[in-house]
């Protein structure tokens, strides 16, 4: 089937393909760096916690350098269509020197910035509150010594530096997500005294007005992680609180839920009370395992909701996803595709025929136009897309990704 037969279809249903594929092509992807070297990062280590994090697999071609780890991604941006972004964390400082996490400045970042102006790219950033010694004890900002508090306070200070200079030097709004791994592994006396701690912490480090067109500070919750299955101190509840009081970005990690909640059914609840939204998105079998992402309903159901409750415009889409099992750079390329497939699907949805017989009541009739509607060619319209776009697809596609990892397996 031509591209031109499938976009007649969807006009039979009042859908313009033409507009779908516009919209489609300014939406930016913020793309993590972890992918590339299994959380790994670029700076001596001093600590044994990850942070209940870990990636497993020992697939060859793992990134080694930020060398390797930039032409890995130069490779899969290349492969997925329209313009992204890159989200950097601060264990991948670039610099021959050795700055504790306290002590990093914009110049051990430099060459990532020079290298995302090469490539137009934006950039995003985090903190990292995790492999380090002064985060061996899963608290970090809500630490019970101050001296360890004060260590955290200080690096989540000097990442929102960063990241303002990031995004005044690209011209585009960095995002500074502040993730903790804080809790407790069996159940606590006080979470009262440690969520105070938190939440003091967190205001001594975004006190420094930072200008928006710049920077946003981000918040991040989770349910529950390794060595934190009691008590995780930033809670969902902590920290949509803490940004509707304080102004901040709100982080809907899809991995930080119990299993059986639904993340799409909390954007439209959330957007009420916060202006914008961060997106991690990312697929937990079971909990928070990061496998990458498919298109899978509940990813679909994100980006469902994203367009009909004209949510793109206030939400940052990032990615956190990160598997060792399988080629890295065809993790990032395949899983950032299938959010942008998500996305194509939303935007070619009939609303206008779906929200007239919700709004009526007509269920059976939302409920036909619905299933009927999966029955047209997405697919082609997605080829179309990628064709306008120099990007490859189908066999192509998985021609070129084997090639290149082929290229990296010696490493």
């Amino acid at each position: 089937m031509s591209y031109e037969s499938a976009k007649a279809q969807f006009a039979d249903w009042g859908i313009d393909t033409e507009a779908a594929i516009e919209r489609l092509k300014i939406i930016p992807i913020s793309m993590h760096c972890w992918q590339g070297d299994d959380v790994v990062g670029f700076e001596q280590k001093s600590g044994s916690s990850g942070g209940g994090i870990q990636a497993t697999g020992n697939h060859p071609g793992r990134a080694r350098t930020p060398e390797e780890l930039r032409a890995d991604l130069e490779f899969a941006y290349a492969m997925i269509p329209g313009s992204h972004r890159l989200n950097l964390h601060a264990m991948y400082l670039d610099t021959d020197e050795t700055p504790d996490r306290d002590e990093i400045e914009y110049k051990h970042f430099a060459p990532w910035v020079d290298w995302a102006k090469d490539q137009r790219l934006g950039l995003d950033f985090n903190p990292t509150f995790f492999a380090h010694a002064k985060a061996d004890d899963n608290l970090t900002l809500s630490h019970p010594d101050q001296g360890i508090r004060d260590f955290w306070i200080e690096h989540g200070r000097r990442t929102r530096e960063i990241s303002a200079r990031m995004g005044a030097e690209l011209g585009s709004t960095c995002v500074n997500n502040i993730w903790v791994p804080d809790g407790y592994k069996d159940t606590p006396i006080d979470r009262m005294a440690a969520r105070h701690r938190l939440e003091a912490s967190i205001d001594q480090m975004i006190v420094t007005p930072q200008d928006r067109a710049h920077m946003r500070d981000a918040v991040e919750s989770k349910l529950f992680g390794i060595g934190v299955e009691a008590c995780t101190v930033g809670s969902h509840e902590f920290y949509m609180g803490y940004a509707v009081k304080n102004d901040t970005v709100l982080c809907f990690d899809m991995g930080h839920f119990h299993p059986t909640e639904n993340v799409a059914d909390k954007l439209s609840a959330a957007s009420l009370f916060v202006d914008e939204i961060l997106l991690h998105v990312s697929r937990p079998l079971r909990w928070d395992s990061d496998h990458v992402i498919l298109q899978s309903d509940d990813v679909l159901q994100i980006a469902q909701e994203l367009v009909a409750s004209d949510l793109l415009d206030r939400t940052y889409i990032g990615l956190d996803f990160f598997d060792a099992t399988i080629s890295r750079t065809a993790a990032w390329v395949i899983g950032t595709r299938n959010m942008q497939k998500a996305l194509l699907r939303a935007l070619l949805v009939p609303f206008d025929r779906l929200r007239p017989a919700e709004d009526s009541l007509d269920f059976t009739q939302r409920f036909v136009v619905t299933e009927e509607f999966k029955d047209l060619p997405f697919g082609r319209v997605w080829d179309e897309f990628c064709t306008r776009m120099n990007c490859p697809s189908g066999l192509h596609l998985i021609e070129q990704l084997e090639r290149y990892q082929s290229s990296v397996s010696g490493r």
